[in-house]
């Protein structure tokens, strides 16, 4: 399936040929993000195919719940890797590939965001906490509670707050990465996140029938 994917993401993409250039074996065990970003850009595809498999789904989880809104979130996971591609010729190791990537979904998002103003009119499941079909009836719906609370709480959130807390829980990134992805410096960063954290679990907290009440 990843490698279908790619492909699309390719094919999507106008790139020069490159040679496919083959690595020693000592190489291939466990390369790091920007190593196998330095290969796909000496023409590695595989290389891409392995950076694509680590991070895609924490990078779709972090758009979803950022646009709140599943086909807003697949337009903006799409131009993200679509930016990754076109980029890959001038990609320098001078920050860590997670900094990278997320910083051109930040800025992705907030592009979608003057594109489309009504980005937010429409909030979607977040899969990562829809039931499995494995469950027990009693866990299913815990779990369908727990899912719509939590997206209740996270679209309470302001927007920056919501972003470096998905940023911290999602995308599992340190403060100081944050700041560089946001361009804010590392105490506002650990600042929203204090604050957004204090929120949700206050949010979390509440009685089911308070919290509906309120809303």
């Amino acid at each position: 399936m990843t490698s279908v994917v790619v492909r699309a993401l390719h094919s999507a993409t106008t790139l020069s040929p490159r040679v496919s250039v083959t690595y020693p074996q000592y190489m291939t065990a466990t390369p790091t993000d920007s190593a196998l970003m330095l290969r796909y850009k000496d023409g590695d595809i595989a290389a891409f195919e392995i950076l694509y498999r680590r991070h895609n789904d924490s990078l779709y989880r972090y758009l979803l719940r950022r646009c709140l809104n599943r086909e807003a979130a697949e337009d903006v996971f799409q131009e993200v890797w679509g930016k990754i591609i076109k980029a890959r010729g001038n990609y320098r190791r001078t920050a860590k590939f997670t900094t990278f990537l997320y910083r051109v979904a930040h800025n992705c998002f907030i592009d979608h965001i003057r594109r489309n103003k009504r980005h937010l009119s429409k909030s979607d499941t977040d899969p990562d906490l829809c039931a499995s079909a494995t469950d027990e009836p009693e866990l299913a719906a815990e779990k369908g509670i727990a899912r719509t609370r939590l997206n209740m709480a996270l679209r309470e959130l302001p927007d920056e707050q919501r972003e470096v807390f998905l940023l911290h829980e999602e995308a599992g990134l340190t403060l100081d990465t944050i700041a560089q992805v946001t361009g804010i410096n590392r105490e506002t960063a650990k600042s929203r996140l204090r604050y957004a954290m204090n929120k949700l679990k206050a949010a979390l907290a509440e009685p089911a029938g308070e919290q509906e009440t309120a809303s």
